[in-house]
């Protein structure tokens, strides 16, 4: 029996050396290739590289195993995704579309001539490692032939423009569908992946930067639309939505909000209102014939382990996977806010929040629900269906009192809406009482999985391996919202500071003992605190500057000096009051209080630009070691 374990143990560890040795040579093989890089990476984790039929799919009350059946129903499956809305609606709905809101001085947009410049660093720019789509043209074949096909393929986007139509073979997507959890027999807990011909996202992204421009240069967009819009994001308007919350707690405000789901938005967007949307942000004719070809004649079809099911119409919804079809949802949507009435909304895609706030909680919920009730009309004109089950309350409340069951908030068909304490909120977990306790734990688990297969493979990982992991799955993921999260409390805070340690001390190889001011410096890198604070002054900074969305720029307001001395020469911000240590957390304080406080060594007298701000900022912001 000894002897078994010697012998097993002496192969053992000869696999996990030669296990090792084989990564770490593919490692060092794929340094400049990203795509050979994470392949690596997902064949340590037993990941696949690409996706897999399942074995056996439900069909109704039957299971099939043969994979073509499997194919052509899951085909069937998500073409008809955006006819949930006429599933589930009587004929005597009311379908009509909510009227757009008027814009009289709205200037004509015609599409002007593409240049080939653009389409040539367009294709300069494709990244070669991209799936071709059914016309099987590889994006490295475009990227290699840039010089030569970019003047006949610039012919090709402005004939598309003089004769309102669209290559068929532009319109055909090829569908992967993707498991997302759950129960693998069932079709609604797998995500279509969408490919579509490279050449067409080459042109849509050409027609949408035309689209883009017009619509913010006009500024057609709602004031609380984020959606897809360049300098706006889900960070901006957690912020603006977390400013308007805790300034209303801090004057002892209940408040209220209903965080909106809608089923299969981008798949239910009925082409007809969408062209008639277009119309009234002044298209020309020639622009909406263009798009309505643009929507007509769409097909998909399955594609997985080389079988490839038969073509299906898709009449419905924006196409997944393209250029065009975010900003075009986000038009499609926009005027769902002017039925806010007394309460406050924001929209970000498909996700939307409602929200209110006042002295009386019965006032509060009443307003909440006659909102509700307008947005619901709204959505339902635009033949977008709520999804009860997953749209829910929430009351954000510190000390007020409050009833153990609130007023029901109900849906248009009487449904009562679920209270809940928790919610995630574009990729924030909000909690009832904003302590970002269950975020930061998400955080921590996340963080901890990820960093313990690190350890557990660390003799497979060259050096550089191991930096570009931590740069590229651990750090971002701390990144993401930290501006947001910042106010928990430093008990809480710490909890993080323990997992990024743990990623350094897998970089660097230091022993547990090791100081973590020590590990900072092995790494060359900040602490959290510091890259916190640095992502916030950046923040504020371009909000100052005008840089960051509007609702964020309207909340600092710069002071103007009584006398003119060295000191006040400085930019500085007005501090709004605050009647509470909470009150104090809200974006419009925090952010004059910390910019003020940066004044006092940085001493800007006039605006630099953002990225010399950078340079300064990071020049001021470093770790010194306090510990004892």
């Amino acid at each position: 029996m000894q002897l078994f374990r010697e012998v097993r143990n002496q192969y053992t560890q000869s696999v996990r050396k030669a296990k090792a040795s084989f990564f770490r040579q593919k490692f060092a093989s794929c340094s400049s290739n990203s795509k050979k890089f994470w392949d690596t990476v997902k064949s340590m984790e037993n990941k696949s590289t690409s996706s897999q039929l399942p074995t056996a799919l439900r069909l109704g009350n039957t299971v099939t195993t043969d994979k073509s059946m499997i194919i052509e129903n899951f085909n069937k499956h998500f073409s008809t995704a955006g006819h949930a809305f006429r599933l589930a609606t009587s004929t005597s709905a009311n379908r009509s579309a909510p009227p757009a809101a008027p814009r009289p001085s709205l200037s004509r947009f015609s599409f002007t001539q593409i240049q080939i410049a653009d389409v040539l660093k367009e294709l300069q720019n494709l990244d070669p490692y991209k799936s071709a789509g059914l016309d099987n043209l590889d994006p490295l074949f475009l990227k290699l032939s840039a010089t030569i096909v970019a003047t006949p393929i610039t012919s090709l986007f402005n004939l598309s423009f003089i004769s309102s139509e669209i290559p068929k073979d532009w319109k055909a997507a090829a569908v992967i569908p993707l498991f997302k959890g759950g129960d693998t027999l069932d079709p609604n807990c797998y995500r279509p992946i969408s490919i579509l011909p490279c050449l067409s996202k080459v042109f849509e992204s050409q027609v949408n930067k035309q689209v883009t421009d017009h619509l913010e240069s006009h500024r057609t967009f709602s004031a609380v639309q984020s959606g897809f819009r360049a300098g706006h994001g889900c960070t901006s308007a957690t912020l603006k939505v977390l400013n308007d919350i805790i300034t209303a707690i801090d004057k002892r405000q209940y408040c209220a909000a209903v965080f909106i789901d809608l089923a299969k938005a981008f798949d239910s967007v009925n082409h007809h209102i969408l062209i008639g949307r277009l119309s009234s942000l002044g298209f020309s004719d020639d622009c909406l014939a263009w798009f309505t070809n643009y929507f007509a004649d769409r097909v998909q079809c399955v594609k997985s382990e080389g079988m490839l099911s038969g073509p299906l119409a898709v009449s419905m919804g924006v196409p997944q996977g393209s250029i065009l079809g975010p900003t075009l949802f986000s038009v499609y949507i926009n005027d769902v806010a002017l039925a806010a009435g007394d309460s406050l909304i924001h929209l970000y895609a498909d996700d939307t929040i409602l929200y209110t706030f006042g002295p009386s909680l019965d006032t509060v919920l009443s307003n909440l629900q006659t909102s509700f009730n307008a947005i619901q009309h709204s959505f339902r004109g635009l033949q977008l269906l709520l999804n009860a089950s997953k749209t829910k309350c929430m009351l954000f409340n510190r000390s007020l009192p409050a009833p153990a069951c609130p007023t029901s908030i109900t849906t248009l068909d009487g449904s009562d809406l679920e209270y809940v304490d928790v919610y995630k909120y574009l990729g924030v977990w909000l909690d009832c009482k904003l302590s970002f306790q269950t975020h930061i734990k998400h955080l921590q688990s996340k963080i901890k999985s990820r960093v313990g297969f690190l350890f557990r493979n660390k003799a497979s990982f060259t050096q550089a391996a191991k930096l570009t992991l931590v740069k590229l799955t651990i750090l971002p993921i701390l990144d993401f919202g930290d501006v947001i999260y910042k106010m928990a409390s430093n008990t809480l805070l710490s909890k993080l500071d323990a997992v990024y340690h743990s990623a350094i001390r897998f970089v660097t190889k230091a022993p547990y003992t090791t100081h973590h001011c020590d590990l900072y410096a092995l790494v060359g890198w900040p602490s959290l605190h510091i890259r916190r604070q640095t992502h916030w002054l950046q923040v504020i900074y371009k909000s100052m500057l005008g840089k960051a969305p509007p609702y964020l720029s309207s909340l600092v307001t710069m002071a103007t000096p009584i006398r003119s001395t060295r000191s006040s020469r400085c930019i500085s911000l007005i501090i709004p009051k605050a009647n509470t240590s909470f009150g104090r957390l809200s974006f419009q304080y925090s952010a004059a209080c910390d910019w003020n406080e940066l004044q006092k060594s940085l001493k800007l007298e006039t605006f630099i630009s953002l990225t010399n701000f950078k340079h300064q900022l990071s020049e001021q912001l470093t770790d010194r070691c306090s510990c004892t």
